[in-house]
This record gives C-alpha cells, structure tokens and sequence, in this order.
C-alpha cells in the first residue's frame, strides 16, 4: 500500500458491496489518499464523492475532478448514462466505485475509516448553539497532553462529518467532532459514523424548530447522540437544562451532568469584550472570548477534558490559548465612515437563543461611548418566524431607548418588518450607507444575523 493511501480500491468496493470500474489501460493508483465533495478543490489522488444537491449535481464534475487530480470518483449507477461516466473515467483514467446513494456510500466508508483507529478516543458535541466554540476550546485543552484532531470549520453535517473523518491518522490519539443537523434523523445518521466515545450536549434551543416542531423534538434530535452507547460510553448533559432528565433517561451508559461556568469555575472576573479571568483549582486562566454564553461553552469544554482526564494544567494552559473565530464573537477595530470602532463579528450565525445571549453580553460589556446593534433575520424558524422577530424587535426597541444608542435591522426574506426606532434594511449598500454615516468615534457595534445575512459586509 503507497504511504498515506487511505483505501484500497479493492478494499472500498467490499465495504460498498458495489462495483469497481477500473479503465484497463492507464494510470491507476493503490487507491486514494483523501477524499473531497467539492471538484474545485481536489487533492492530488484524491477520492471525489459525487453528490446531488438542491442546484446541481456533483456528478456533472467527475470528469472536471479527474483532470483535478482525482484518482477516483464515487458516483451512483442511476447517473452513469446520463453524465457518460464511463467515458469520463476512461479518458482520464480514473477509477469509479458505482453505488446506489452516494451520500449513504460516502457515511458507510467514513465508518469504516475510523474502524482501523481502535485507540482513537473519539469525541463528539451536539446541540442547538455552542458547538463549534466547545469543540475549539475543547481541542486546545485536549491538545495539551494528547494529539488531536477535529472538523474543519463547522463542518458538521451528515456530508461534513464523514468527510472530517478522513482527516484521522495514525497519530492521532483523540478526534473531537461537532455534530449538527437542519432535519429529522440526521444526529442518528452521523452517529452511526461517529460512534462516540464520550458525547457532550451543550444545550437545547430553537434553532431549526421550523423544520423540527418543538423543542422537546430537537431533544429528542439530539439525544441520538448517545443512541449507540453500549455501556461503556460517557453521556455529558448541561445540569441546567429544563431537558436534562429527559435527555438522561435510558442512556445506556455513564451520564454525567455537567454544571455551568459558576460550578466549574472557583472565580471569574469579567474584562467586557476582551474576555474573562477564570480561576479552576487555584489556577487562574486568561480566558478571551467575551461573554458570558461563551464562559458557558468554556465549562462544557472543561467537562470534555475531565472525562477525558486531562490534567488541570493543561486545562489552564488550553483556555489560555483560545482566541475567538471569525464571526463568532470575533473582536476587531476597524473605520466606518472615516471614525475608528470596535466591533464584535458574531455573525456568523444567529437563532433566538444565540441572539439573545448576544444581546444580553452588549449590554452587560463595559463600555465608554455609544453601541450600536446591526442585527439580522433569523432564519429556519418556520411559523415560529413572526413571534420571535416580535420578540426580538421588543428587544431592540428596549435597548434602543437611550438615544446615545442606535439599532438596525437587516433582512434577506419577504416578511415585513415593522422599524418604530430601528432602522429596517434588506438592501446591503444602503445599510452601508445608513452605518457609516450614523457612525461615531468610539462606538461598540455588534453585527448578529444568520448566515444568509452576511453582516460582515457591512465592514467592506
């Protein structure tokens, strides 16, 4: 087997059960060394899976991702004629593992990848907000006594995790995975991937309720976590949450409930937007992401590394080390209109829950001139959508009250907002326009929006 081979291509088609299309003259590789979802970025003999999506289909990029690099390509038989695979694969000289669903095909290898790291301990966080920020602070603290490794970014789903996987060696002693989901079943299918040894749930909240219903049915969601223990597992449930017994009961496995930043921590002392002092076991710990939801995810991560009996040196030493991500939490100074500000980019992604911790950590911090909020639409909330922007606009109108502060909107749906005090956008360049002309020396302004907003426009 060729150094850094990750299957065989003999050995993938028995965990597939599916037919091998080797062209019969050309190059062919071992098998493949990496595997990819995205033809533009292929790595060189490199497994390409070929997915179907809601705009296009993975499977008009094979013969691109082949001349990409690509030793192989994983495609589904119903597609073979009609994106003339075989001729694709035969020009190029790539090989082709033929399966019904690639996506099941894609989850199916990844399980059986990690079959062959039986010492790995494997890690993983789910829940409604919170989940990459534990796993970042989780991996910096693990990462002081073992070797680790984890998603990139947030990739999370039932596509990203299996493809986060492969990024598994040898070396590696822990692998911690954030599991996310936007339907019904998909915590269940990455768990059948994943398999943890140690599952953490950081919270139940209402994010993708318009696809889930209630909140009693994303707990429901998210307990599949612990839906393969067998006995030997550890279940890591918030202490706090109004779902913890629920979430507990039946684990098949050592549950432990875990407590929030007040039961973890001995001391804290709060320095606004550049973070927090954190004291564990007379240690301090200079600790720089601000807020409180954010000291929150620092005990879960804490929790990891105590079931993982990691020491409280390194358990100093790695909160210490974390420095926010972009859009999330995210601290930087920049100009609008001409005057030097602070902002804090959380926009990475927002739902009522992550909103209001949000909310509630700007009008805690500390803070000597004027703030200004630059919220967006939260998405995925289904018939919820009206009620919580009602409340979310009671919000803003409150912290709109003093006239040294300033709130706007932004939104990216048809729903019709009403703006009393705040000003209501759903075009980039004008809110632009609006910002850097309100903008003053020395304000503090939060941009908070799902994804889809793409508040951090508002700084270009």
């Amino acid at each position: 087997m060729n150094e850094g081979v990750l299957f065989r291509w003999e050995e993938a088609a028995s965990v597939l059960g599916c037919e091998l299309f080797v062209p019969e003259t050309g190059r062919k590789q071992a098998g493949f060394c990496a595997v990819s979802a995205d033809s533009r970025h292929i790595e060189q003999d490199a497994l390409f899976v070929a997915l179907k999506g809601e705009r296009t289909d993975g499977h008009r990029f094979v013969e691109g991702a082949f001349k990409a690099g690509a030793a192989g390509a994983l495609v589904c038989n119903e597609q073979m004629d009609n994106y003339a695979l075989i001729k694709a694969a035969e020009s190029e000289e790539g090989v082709l593992l033929i399966v019904d669903n690639t996506l099941k095909a894609l989850q199916l290898l990844a399980k059986a990848y990690l079959d062959k790291f039986s010492g790995l301990l494997r890690i993983g966080i789910t829940g409604s907000s919170g989940k990459t920020t534990t796993k970042e602070i989780a991996a910096a603290i693990i990462g002081k006594e073992k070797r680790v490794v984890c998603n990139r970014a947030n990739l999370n789903s039932d596509i990203g995790l299996p493809l986060s996987v492969f990024q598994v060696r040898a070396e590696h002693e822990a692998g911690i995975f954030e599991m996310g989901m936007n339907r019904r079943g998909e915590i269940a299918e990455i768990t059948g991937v994943l398999r943890p040894c140690l599952a953490l749930v950081t919270n139940v909240g209402s994010a993708h309720i318009g696809s889930i219903g209630t909140q009693l049915e994303i707990a429901k969601e998210k307990k599949a976590v612990f839906s393969l223990f067998t006995g030997k597992e550890t279940a890591l449930i918030p202490a706090g949450s109004e779902f913890a017994a629920f979430l507990a009961e039946g684990v098949n496995g050592n549950v432990r409930l875990y407590p929030d930043a007040e039961g973890v921590f001995d001391d804290v002392k709060d320095y606004g937007i550049l973070g927090w002092e954190c004291v564990i076991e007379g240690k301090k710990a200079r600790f720089a992401l601000p807020g409180r939801h954010n000291l929150q995810n620092a005990a879960a991560a804490v929790a990891i590394a105590l079931a993982a009996d990691i020491g409280v040196e390194a358990i100093v030493s790695g909160l210490s080390l974390v420095r926010p991500l972009p859009g999330r939490g995210e601290v930087v100074e920049t100009t609008l209109g001409g005057r030097r500000v602070i902002v804090v980019n959380d926009c990475y992604n927002a739902n009522p829950d992550s909103m209001e911790k949000a909310l509630a950590f700007f009008d805690e911090a500390a803070w000597n001139g004027r703030k200004i909020v630059v919220a967006g639409e939260m998405l995925e909330l289904g018939d919820r959508s009206t009620e919580e922007h009602e409340k979310l606009f009671s919000r803003l109108e409150a912290f709109g009250m003093d006239n040294a502060d300033k709130t706007y909107f932004f939104h990216v749906s048809d729903m019709v907002f009403p703006d009393g005090n705040i000003a209501v956008y759903n075009d980039m360049e004008q809110l632009k326009i609006a910002l850097n002309g309100d903008a003053r020396e020395g304000d503090l302004v939060l941009l908070k929006g799902s994804r889809l907003c793409a508040l951090e426009r508002v700084l270009l």
